[in-house]
């Protein structure tokens, strides 16, 4: 397996993220060496928040929570995805599935020897992180998601799989402004539209040799009219991105990892992995909410309640997980990425869930 690694002056000029860097290397399943990035803040006594991140983003989206969260007592460790942030990048697309994610941040958690733990995931970083909390139950005192879960999806019907397939495999390539359109109208997943309408993300990241992540992380974080964002995009392709005037500090902080469209291929598979349709991922799937079907520990939902792809995500774990039960759910506004636009606000949240105030 090829590894790439981002260099680190790539981070060096950003700003509010003055954290030490901590490295723990994994093994792939070819036996090669994956260095796994995360940051780790806080009394090294106190009690311990496993923050994890979603997708085009790297832990820099809890870089607003993390002093919230340190004044309160907790510790916070944020790890980066492989793929992402100051974590190694895999070269291949095909070098990156759901189940590998898993395994190595399974890893990463017991050379780690991380327990005790509080844990809170948005998107991937939830569908990531409930893994493997299912995989080590033990390790896990307490469960908050915000924006995220966990697709199990056996019963999709056969002219729908059909679909799927035939729209991923038409030639016509997707702009990102098309897509962004048809990801407006979605509503979470409801039935018949949901995975049609995300199929337009996966088909696009998958298709598109360069993503632009720190853009489209731009256009859920802050507010951006279609020709800034139009302007900047033109002038991303042609490589001038370093002197244009229409790129912020945002798309910047988050296209840093990527110093070329190569190592990006995390950005472009993951979100064709997220099991919308019945895939390789469905008996994990199935084993891990049976696992949380029986789960009595503490577990809190706290989404936006305001974002198209996840509306409604709390919704079967209140119905399924005896650990919902007389836990302060609650929707909050703020978008995909409310670890960012409502940092104050979750901090609070999860510290009270955390220690019980």
């Amino acid at each position: 397996m090829e590894i790439l690694r981002t260099p680190d002056q790539r981070f060096a000029d950003l700003t509010d993220y003055p954290y030490a860097a901590h490295y723990t290397e994994v093994k792939t399943h070819d036996g090669a060496d994956l260095r796994i990035h995360h940051i780790d803040e806080g009394p090294k006594d106190a009690p311990i928040l496993l923050c994890m991140h979603g997708q085009p983003v790297w832990s820099y989206v809890y870089t607003k929570m993390i002093p919230h969260l340190v004044a309160a007592g907790i510790r916070v460790i944020a790890p980066d995805l492989p793929g992402y942030g100051k974590s190694d990048k895999p070269a291949a697309r095909e070098d990156y599935s759901y189940q590998r994610q898993v395994d190595w941040m399974n890893q990463w958690l017991v050379k780690n020897q991380l327990k005790n733990l509080s844990f809170f995931g948005q998107d991937w970083g939830g569908l990531i992180g409930l893994r493997m909390i299912a995989d080590h139950g033990e390790r896990f005192d307490r469960v908050a998601i915000g924006n995220t879960g966990l697709p199990y999806n056996p019963n999709v019907s056969a002219s729908a799989i059909e679909r799927i397939n035939a729209f991923r495999a038409d030639p016509k390539k997707i702009s990102l402004f098309s897509m962004m359109k048809q990801m407006r109208k979605m509503n979470g997943f409801e039935p018949d539209s949901g995975i049609d309408l995300f199929a337009y993300w996966q088909k696009y990241t998958w298709e598109t040799a360069d993503v632009p992540a720190g853009l489209i992380a731009s256009s859920m974080i802050e507010r951006r009219n279609r020709l800034s964002m139009a302007l900047e995009l033109t002038l991303d392709t042609l490589g001038l991105n370093s002197i244009s005037p229409f790129t912020t500090p945002i798309t910047r902080a988050f296209e840093a990892p990527y110093p070329s469209a190569a190592y990006k291929m995390a950005v472009r598979a993951m979100p064709s992995q997220v099991p919308t349709i019945p895939d390789r991922s469905l008996q994990a799937q199935r084993q891990a909410w049976e696992f949380f079907e029986t789960f009595e520990k503490p577990f809190l939902c706290v989404g936006s309640g305001n974002d198209r792809v996840t509306n409604g995500f709390e919704k079967v774990w209140l119905k399924k997980v005896p650990g919902c039960r007389d836990q302060a759910h609650c929707n909050i506004g703020g978008g995909h990425f409310l670890q960012w636009s409502k940092a104050q606000t979750l901090s609070q949240i999860l510290s009270d869930f955390i220690l019980q105030k």
